[in-house]
């Protein structure tokens, strides 16, 4: 075992990820950002995403002091560009990805956006929460299937929270174009991410593609998300999140936040479709173990519409055999 590069109180150790390469996205920040030292301390190659040169460029030599500062021998950490809610960049990003022949062991769809006021369109044309959180995830991870089948043993972990169950799939209105609000699109979003990673564990098992594709929520974790989705485009700041986590016991921090998407993609007894939180007082905080969800997320009709209609949007799909 390689020691932790952070310590969060619900702390849990890693097994030795050396030899293996990971992806992150939004690993510029909160979360991911967590997500990404932790990997690289325990031995990964790390590849994290931003969508912002500058944040990218800020994190990756924050990452880079964190493995100096300890005298960490650690993996190496590099940074791509990426925006989800543009397919383009995600095209792009895949394909450097995957033009280099070597194994994507772990793909982390960590990034997203969360309760923007106002019904905001992407690159696309499509509903931004939806576009990005689900979409450009669904849109990155069918472009690095080939990547994910050199892997020995790949795994996909998929973020979803715990809005999900707020959540109620449209599949006539995916777009929040007869009617938007800004938690209900995000619950949508959430719920279809969820719904996405079990569907891709079943069609794995069903096609042979060896990947294990594992969901986790991070509770309620102080991360920029709280404020970054509901202050865009107001002119004063949402502060309904910021006072909700002064509370004690209700919130927890980035780097603990970030232990069931670790947790998610090192147990080794993961199965395909298996969600993972943290197991205190309503999933809000504490250790990693498995997380409750609603019923509708295993809803497998609703599932296979949704991935048709995620590939008609998106353009991409997904091997066959």
């Amino acid at each position: 075992m390689r020691n932790a590069a952070v310590r969060p109180k619900y702390a849990i150790e890693l097994p030795d990820l050396g030899g293996l390469r990971a992806l992150v996205t939004g690993g510029n920040s909160g979360l991911g950002f967590e997500t990404a030292a932790r990997l690289s301390a325990a031995g990964a190659d790390v590849v994290i995403t931003a969508r912002s040169a500058e944040k990218g460029a800020a994190a990756l030599a924050r990452l880079r002091a964190i493995r100096g500062d300890r005298g960490i021998r650690s993996g190496a950490v590099s940074l791509e560009a990426l925006d989800l809610a543009d397919l383009s960049s995600v095209e792009r990003l895949a394909g450097k990805v995957c033009a280099d022949g070597l194994p994507l062991d772990l793909l982390f769809n960590n990034a997203g956006v969360m309760a923007v006021p106002r019904r905001t369109l992407t690159d696309n044309g499509f509903e931004l929460q939806f576009g990005t959180n689900h979409l450009g995830h669904f849109a990155l991870t069918g472009r690095l299937m080939s990547a994910l089948l050199r892997a020995d043993a790949p795994r996909v972990i998929t973020m979803s929270s715990i809005m999900h169950w707020m959540g109620r799939l449209n599949l006539d209105d995916l777009q929040s174009e007869k009617h938007y609000n800004a938690w209900t699109a995000y619950g949508q979003s959430k719920l279809a991410n969820l719904m996405f990673a079990k569907e891709l564990g079943r069609r794995s098992a069903a096609l042979g593609w060896q990947i294990t594709s594992v969901a986790a929520h991070p509770g309620f974790s102080r991360t920029n998300l709280q404020s970054s989705g509901p202050n865009l485009g107001r002119k004063k700041p949402h502060t309904a999140a910021s006072r909700l986590s002064s509370l004690p016991g209700m919130s927890q921090s980035a780097a603990e936040g970030a232990l069931p998407e670790l947790f998610a993609a090192t147990n080794a007894d993961a199965l395909n479709g298996d969600y993972y939180g943290p197991s205190g007082f309503l999933e809000l905080t504490g250790t990693p173990g498995f997380a409750h969800f609603a019923k509708r997320a295993e809803n497998e009709s609703a599932a296979r519409r949704l991935w048709s209609a995620s590939e008609r949007l998106t353009g991409v799909t997904f091997p066959l055999d």
